[in-house]
């Protein structure tokens, strides 16, 4: 095929000499392509565009683009070609699938799905999905991904399961952390929100009906099997699941516990919103403001339709009653209400606990059955060792001023104290003031060892005390040299004597 700069020369060559010979061998080429060159110019046709010739599978075309369409694109070319040999058809194989290939295509181009774009008002839309999130502890959660159609604002709650409670729970919670409530709700048709189809039109789940009318929105679901209706949220889990679930592509660690996945999707909320949008060319944070000037505001109680049965916590201990069973909860709600469901069967049955906070409903615990009289207990949910009542463990702590006094001597006098009260030795009071006495005479630091040499080897009777400290006061005058520094002349001499050598004398004897 000739470049656009030899055709020009070609044209340039004939109109010069109007001959096609001529041109030809001026430009050194045929007077073939000079001839097709010049009636491609003549007839307005583009020219070096090639022309199109009659093939073999013309008269054909048409059955060829009924059998595409009949089978939706889908028809293998060799199956054509069989069915046109019954027709009459002479060409080549390879003739059919080119055709077959050009009826795919124009078969693809006019069924091919038009998107407009779709210009968001503010404070209109919500859109909200689901993504696998990470497994944690060999069970499998679920990220909960909401999108705010105009301002692009995206939250991310992680969640255990898809249950009816646990969404409620998270849209709650999504309300909250935007601060307001937009006017529709939009996701896909699960049996959370749609229960069936009847001749197209989604029957609503009530449950789900009377959650969106305590909050004063419309939740809506979009056509069955098409995601390109709420394409705004899918992609939000596209980018959701590639920054918070360990793959190889990201070198992310495996989550140790639930509330690091937490932590990790508060972190991912805060850097997404705070970062320019592609599409806005601005912040979603700053443009979310817009939004809030026309939504409803969040009711102060969250809806608990799906929540469960509500229990009110003691004030003394983090223990709810629920069905014969006692259940630990986290020991900062004592004295807060909390509700209470089952979820699952059989093995897998699990008591639920959740509990309304500052940002919204969130799940506080998760315990097996309990059996009446074995509570189920969460060592997290309770404060630490320093400050549990254990039988036998004591905490020392003075109550007038002799027993201040005794306690300030250190460590060794609380250890004398607890073996002796254990001993059940007499007198302990006269015996802490003689001790106080002796460590204003010979120093806190010598009087306290002195008392924790007594607790360690059970010395408690009157005087042993004091006996132990004068003990310790002689041993210090006592001096002993070293074996550097030892008078004593040592067997060096003998050794020598030993290492002589022996000679012997004329008459046999050793010298």
């Amino acid at each position: 095929m000739k470049s656009d700069g030899e055709i020009m020369e070609i044209l340039e060559a004939f109109d010069s000499t109007g001959s096609y010979r001529a041109a030809a061998e001026m430009v050194g080429c045929s007077h073939h392509t000079v001839k097709a060159h010049v009636d491609a110019r003549n007839q307005g046709r583009p020219v070096g565009t090639p022309v199109r010739r009659d093939r073999t599978t013309d008269e054909f075309m048409d059955k060829i683009t009924e059998l595409v369409t009949r089978s939706g694109g889908k028809i293998r070319a060799d199956k054509v070609h069989q069915r046109l040999i019954k027709l009459g058809y002479q060409g080549s194989e390879r003739s059919t699938r080119r055709a077959v290939a050009e009826a795919k295509q124009i078969q693809e181009r006019a069924g091919r799905r038009v998107h407009r774009p779709w210009v968001a008002e503010p404070g209109l839309w919500l859109q909200y999905d689901y993504g696998d999130g990470p497994v944690i502890d060999g069970a499998k959660t679920v990220l909960f991904i909401a999108w705010l159609a105009f301002s692009r604002f995206r939250i991310v709650i992680a969640l255990r399961d898809k249950t009816l409670a646990s969404v409620f729970m998270a849209l709650d919670r999504t309300f909250r952390l935007i601060g307001a409530i937009p006017t529709y709700v939009l996701t896909d048709n699960e049996k959370t929100v749609t229960t069936m189809h009847i001749a197209g039109v989604p029957v609503r789940n009530r449950d789900t009906v009377s959650f969106a009318k305590y909050y004063g929105t419309t939740v809506l679901t979009c056509q069955p099997a098409d995601p390109a209706s709420k394409g705004g949220v899918e992609r939000s889990v596209q980018i959701a699941k590639a920054d918070l679930v360990p793959t190889a592509t990201n070198l992310l660690a495996e989550y140790a516990s639930f509330a690091e996945l937490e932590i990790a999707c508060q972190e991912f909320m805060e850097g997404v919103n705070a970062k320019e949008h592609r599409v806005t060319k601005r912040r979603p944070i700053d443009l979310i403001g817009q939004e809030l000037e026309v939504m409803h505001p969040v009711p102060d109680r969250a809806h608990t339709i799906a929540f469960g049965l509500s229990r009110k916590v003691p004030v003394n201990t983090p223990m709810v009653a629920f069905e014969s069973g006692q259940y630990s909860v986290p020991h900062a709600l004592m004295g807060c209400e909390v509700f209470v469901r089952v979820h699952g069967v059989a093995d897998g049955e699990q008591i639920i606990i959740v509990a309304a906070g500052s940002d919204g409903i969130r799940e506080i615990a998760r315990h097996g059955r309990a059996r009446p009289g074995s509570p189920e207990i969460c060592d997290e949910h309770f404060p630490t060792d320093a400050t549990r009542k254990v039988p036998g463990v004591y905490a020392i702590q003075a109550r007038n001023r002799d027993e201040e006094a005794f306690l300030d001597i250190g460590h060794g006098a609380h250890e004398w104290l607890r073996e002796a009260a254990a001993a059940g030795v007499p007198r302990m009071r006269v015996k802490m003031v003689e001790a106080v006495a002796l460590s204003r005479l010979h120093g806190r630091e010598d009087v306290d060892e002195a008392l924790g040499t007594a607790a360690a080897y059970g010395r408690f009777a009157t005087g042993d005390v004091a006996s132990l400290l004068a003990h310790r006061v002689s041993n210090q005058g006592i001096r002993s040299a070293g074996e550097d520094a030892s008078l004593a002349q040592g067997t060096a001499g003998w050794q020598a004597i030993s290492i002589r050598p022996v000679t012997g004398t004329a008459d046999g004897s050793v010298a």
